[in-house]
């Protein structure tokens, strides 16, 4: 909560403005009573040059503290006197109360009793007798222009006077609303603009309850109709507090179909959907209902931040494209949209997952870069529906409650707490200086142009970066080598049909030619390689840099199946592919041709 929510109230309920009266201490500033001018609150702003933050508190006129336990609150910082009381102003302070100790602030400060002034001067003719209330202080009376339906009435007188406490106001509510669960009204609401902080049935005119029973019977058909926010808030409040719903299963639901009928539908106030989805989680935990069904009703914004927080804490546990899009989750659009991933989207993923598991392995300040940019997880105290007008009916029982990997809930001895992953402890800065940087040399790696400018801040990261591009330099050299897999089972096959054909094809008069092309050194040659006589005519033809075309097209020869069956045949002498077919032309591997010679005992003389 900040001041602004304080100062805001104080103008709408009671039309007291902030005063600055010290222009040489603009961080001070006043709440007067609105009829006394007495001062009630003193609200004072602190900017913190080391963490670069405004500290914001107050000292507050509300009678003590002793009856409401907070560890926002405070004895006074400036003021002096047991009525003085001293709030502080950060994520743990609650709307709900602090308003409260305004009321009570005001209440007590406002003088007892009343003047009434007897004018002695008669009525302009013609007017007739002009009935005016006396409003008097605890009184509810509110001069009424219709009659005011009989369970209306009764409601009223429900309505307990006493310590107006935060636990007295949520009782009274709660024991109307049982008592106005069923009822329907046929008024439509005419009763205007109303803004109430936690408003409640005692808060609205006759007019405007009436307004309101009509509008809910509307809604509970399905027909959503714009109303003022604080009177829809009290339909919520109902359902928070079991009214109109069979089970707390039933409370979920029905919360859920006034956000699709009331929010989705554009109807109402958009502000309200963040209070509506933390009360669903709230009231989920509170009722112990399954932890799925809680997940499912939770803010997704917030269940999203944990899921990618459980990923990016164990990354090797995840596939990559599970830790890239926990990665989008805190980097935004910026690192889904990179080059990088549209220039190959398997592969950048891939890289950026690599980059963050080998800096989550890295130490930092003793260290890793998980816990630098996400802290601990911890432990606070934890206020379900503290927000809302909310009647505990039972203390509740000792439990935990487990919501997911990342967060979890405690209710020991009827105090609450939630341990988790804070956002306040995020560094946002590290994190996104960290995926700038990776995103930086993976396109100047990948040659994807639009480079980014790199941060001398961020060089940290550079050595991990470093380290994932050149193991993906390696892994995509590696695999540019060319493969050859020969199947050794069809080779001789290939060989008989192959001689088979040339034999067919050849006639008497071109076997003789043949024989007459091949010398006679070659005719009579023999090796321990096995190889016939043409393939090792081929090999010293080529040995000689000379081309053995001439040769495969005499004896009919394929030159890919020739290169096959050849490096099959030296195989286990070499241990490589020796001969390479391109374009139907034979070339040697220069890295053998040395060991080829020697095996075939020199080029021969032709």
């Amino acid at each position: 909560m900040e001041l602004s929510e304080l100062t805001a109230y104080a103008n709408e309920k009671y039309q007291m403005r902030e005063q600055h009266k010290w222009t040489d201490f603009p961080g001070f500033s006043v709440l007067c009573h609105p009829q006394t001018g007495k001062w009630v609150a003193l609200l004072m702003r602190q900017w913190d040059t080391d963490t670069g933050t405004e500290i914001q508190r107050c000292d507050l006129k509300c009678g003590g503290f002793e009856h409401i336990q907070r560890p926002y609150l405070s004895p006074p910082i400036r003021m002096h006197g047991a009525k003085w009381v001293g709030i502080c102003f950060d994520e743990r302070t609650e709307p709900q109360i602090v308003f409260h100790l305004l009321d009570q602030a005001i209440s007590s400060e406002t003088p007892r009793g009343f003047t009434i002034v007897l004018d002695s001067h008669s009525p302009t003719h013609g007017m007739g007798y002009q009935e005016t209330a006396l409003p008097f202080s605890g009184s509810d009376y509110r001069p009424a222009r219709e009659p005011l339906p009989e369970k209306l009435r009764e409601m009223r007188r429900l309505f307990e006077y006493g310590r107006e406490s935060v636990e007295s106001r949520a009782r009274n509510f709660y024991r109307q609303a049982v008592f106005m669960e069923d009822y329907e009204d046929d008024c439509p609401w005419s009763g205007g603009d109303f803004v109430r902080y936690f408003p409640t049935y005692h808060d609205l005119t006759a007019r405007q309850l009436r307004g309101y029973f009509t509008w809910r019977a509307n809604v509970r058909r399905g027909d959503f109709q714009p109303i003022p926010t604080s009177v829809a808030f009290i339909y919520l409040y109902e359902l928070l507090n079991g009214i109109g719903a069979n089970s707390p299963e039933d409370v979920l639901k029905k919360l859920r179909a006034f956000e699709a009928g009331y929010l989705d539908s554009g109807i109402g106030d958009q502000r309200m959907r963040g209070n509506l989805r933390r009360w669903m989680l709230e009231y989920a935990v509170v009722n112990d209902l399954p932890p799925e069904l809680a997940r499912e009703y939770a803010d997704p914004e917030m269940m999203a931040q944990d899921a990618a927080i459980a990923v990016l804490k164990e990354p090797e546990a995840h596939p990559a494209e599970d830790v890239f899009s926990a990665l989008c989750v805190f980097g935004g659009k910026k690192i889904a949209e990179s080059p990088v991933i549209a220039f190959d989207p398997a592969r950048g993923q891939r890289l950026f997952s690599e980059a963050w598991r080998s800096a989550v392995a890295c130490r930092w300040q003793e260290k890793g870069l998980f816990a630098l940019c996400f802290g601990e997880r911890k432990t606070r105290r934890w206020y379900p529906l503290s927000n809302a007008v909310y009647y505990e009916q039972e203390r509740p029982k000792d439990r935990d409650y487990v919501l997911n990997a990342c967060r979890g809930f405690r209710c020991k001895d009827g105090i609450w707490t939630v341990r988790a992953y804070e956002s306040l402890s995020y560094d946002k800065v590290r994190l996104q200086g960290f995926l700038h940087e990776t995103d930086a040399r993976l396109r100047r790696y990948l040659k994807t142009g639009r480079y980014l400018r790199e941060k001398p801040e961020d060089a940290w990261a550079i050595p991990c970066i470093e380290a994932v591009i050149e193991a993906d330099r390696k892994a995509a050299m590696e695999a540019s080598r060319p493969k050859i897999t020969i199947d050794l089972s069809g080779l001789e096959r290939i060989r008989r049909d192959a001689a088979m054909t040339r034999e067919s094809l050849l006639t008497e008069d071109e076997i003789e030619d043949i024989e007459e092309a091949i010398p006679t050194a070659a005719k009579g040659e023999t090796c321990d390689l096995p190889l016939d006589h043409i393939q090792i005519q081929i090999l010293r033809t080529l040995l000689e840099g000379r081309d053995a075309a001439g040769i495969m097209n005499a004896h009919h020869l394929m030159p890919s199946m020739t290169a096959d069956a050849i490096n099959e045949a030296l195989f286990d002498e070499i241990g490589d592919t020796v001969l390479l077919c391109e374009e139907d032309r034979l070339m040697l591997v220069e890295d053998y041709i040395e060991e080829l010679k020697e095996l075939l005992g020199g080029t021969g003389n032709g």
